[in-house]
Order: structure tokens, then sequence, then C-alpha cells
């Protein structure tokens, strides 16, 4: 078995933005390092038509700065590989990877795992991801300027990004499923005292239509009276959850208790030599410009490590046995 285990300085998990930066200051510090993700680099990105706020471009497609963060990340030697990372043990100072595809070891960890979106699972919630549905209305919301816009959720991020949207929006309507709001009572006096945001309650959204191109509606069902209808729209903008992608460091216990992992500013958990960056982590704004700038703190904080660490170690077949 132990002739399959590859070694590296540093194991990054996901490729998003965050991971891809991270590789890139780890392997320019001289360090062997692997990126392993479970799909195609770039995270999130690949499913955002259109970036309008990361520095250096005016606008530029989501999957095309994924391809100019992927040439980066590699260009000083960093590997990239598939897999989904079953559970992780530590050993002295050695990380060891279990995955799906292969055991790695490494000395340090930096886990970019990233987040999803909980989806609502109706018609039309995928085919027009990118095309009127959006899960973020920083990155999207320009794209509605003076149009007429729904929101689904009521809890702070569904009210706050709703706030946002009346910014650019000619109104904003709130979809509820439930007769009152979830979000802290500060937001929803913010909410309903703004003359742009409408409330409808007690609605669900049943699917979501529109033609060959993007948005042009929902179809709703109002439960209190079991009646269905119509909301013609360009723009639906979902917040029922979020939920960070950490399946397989349950054991490592660094993530508070929604599951979001816990880092201080130089983004180390509790576990020397394991990081985390980008969406994975407990912050405040969950952007591109953030997860880079995580990204390159952990980048220079395992090269930091490392050094710091013995010289000698133990050979890698010796511990994993």
């Amino acid at each position: 078995m132990t002739d399959k285990i590859k070694e590296y300085d540093v194991v990054v998990i996901g490729a998003g933005p965050a991971g891809m930066t991270a590789a890139t200051y780890a392997s320019r510090a001289n360090l062997t390092v692997l990126m392993l993700d479970r799909g195609i680099y770039g995270g999130q990105m690949n499913n955002t038509a259109e970036v309008e706020n990361y520095p250096g471009f005016n606008s530029i497609l989501g999957p095309d700065l994924s391809e100019k963060m992927y040439a980066s990340s590699t260009q000083f030697g960093a590997e990239y590989g598939f897999g989904s990372v079953e559970s992780i043990e530590i050993k002295n100072n050695k990380k060891i990877i279990h995955t799906d595809m292969g055991i790695y070891a490494a000395k340090a960890i930096i886990i970019a795992t990233g987040s999803e979106h909980t989806h609502l699972d109706v018609d039309g919630e995928d085919k027009f991801q990118g095309r009127g549905v959006s899960y973020c209305a920083v990155c999207d919301g320009a794209f509605f300027r003076n149009e007429d816009v729904l929101v689904v959720g009521g809890g702070d991020s569904a009210i706050e990004e709703g706030l946002y949207l009346t910014n650019l929006a000619k109104s904003v309507t709130v979809l509820h499923r439930r007769d009152k709001l979830r979000a802290q009572q500060i937001i929803q006096n913010r909410a309903f005292d703004n003359p742009k945001m409408k409330f409808q309650w007690q609605t669900e959204v049943l699917a979501i239509t529109g033609d060959d191109e993007k948005v042009t509606g929902v179809d709703v069902i109002d439960n209190q009276t079991n009646t269905k209808r119509h909301i013609d729209t360009s723009g639906v903008f979902i917040y029922v959850g979020l939920k960070a992608n950490t399946q397989g460091f349950e054991n490592l216990n660094i993530t508070d208790s929604e599951g979001w992992i816990i880092t201080d500013d130089k983004m180390r958990t509790t576990i020397p030599g394991i990081f985390a960056v980008g969406d994975v982590r407990v912050k405040d704004l969950r952007q591109i410009t953030t997860a880079v700038g995580d990204g390159s703190l952990a980048g220079q904080g395992v090269y930091d490590y490392i050094s710091s660490l013995p010289t000698t170690e133990k050979a890698t077949e010796d511990i994993v046995q």
C-alpha cells in the first residue's frame, strides 16, 4: 500500500480561487504542491456568467477567469489531481489524506473546499442558473438594474441581499414560505422601511420559467389559500441556506456549530499545519476577491510553518503503517 502514497510539502484541497491562489504562493516559495479537487478547477466561478467586480478586469466570464487563475497556479510547478477526501489522519508532523483516488501525505494542508448554496430543487432552477437565477446579489445584482426581481427566503442573508438589490433594481419582492421573517429585527426594520421592498407571505416557488435565453417568471403557490399563480420577473435570487463543504474533515473538530471552519487572521486552524481559506471558513463576505486574499495568506503561512519544522522527520511509509 505504501508504494501508492505520494508525498508533498503542501496539499491544497479544493481548486477554486482561494485554493489556486494558495497553490501559486506555496509553489512560488519552492514548495512541492498538489491541488486536489473533486471536480473541475475554478469552483463556483465556472457558474458565473460574468464577473464585473474583480480588479484588473472591467468584465470577464467566470470560466475565463478560472482558466487564467489555473494557469497562474501551476506555473511554478504545482500539480493538479482529482479526488474526494474521505478522511485525514495526523501522525507526528505528517498529514495523511485518504481519498477515493488514493492516499497522499503532506507536511501541511490548506482546505479550500468552499460552500454550496442550498437549492430549491424546483424545475428550471438548474437550467437558468447564471441566466436569471442567482445566489449572490453582490455578484449579479448589477445585471438587473431597473428591473423587478424576486428574493426567495426570509433569513438574514435573504433580507440583507434584498436590501442591497434595492440600490439597483426597480423593485424587490421577497417570497417567504412563512408568515414572518427569520432575519434579525434590525434588518427586518430596514426592509419594511424601504419603499422598494415588497413581501409575499406563505408563498413557495413551484417552478422557475423562462425562454431559451433567460428567466421570465416563477410559478408559486399560496400555502394559506392553496392557490397557484404566476409572477413575472427577470431575476430570482435564492437564499434558503448555505452549507460548508467539510465532508471528510469531521474528525478534525475545527468547525463551529454550523459546520464552518474556524481560523485566525492568518488562516490557521487550531491544528498546526492545517489552514482553511475561502468560502469554507467563518467570514463575513464570500467573494472571489476575499478568497484570493485568504489564499495568499495561507500560501505564505504554509511556507512559514514548514520552515519551522525539524529538518529530520520520520519517513512517510513508516508513519502510515
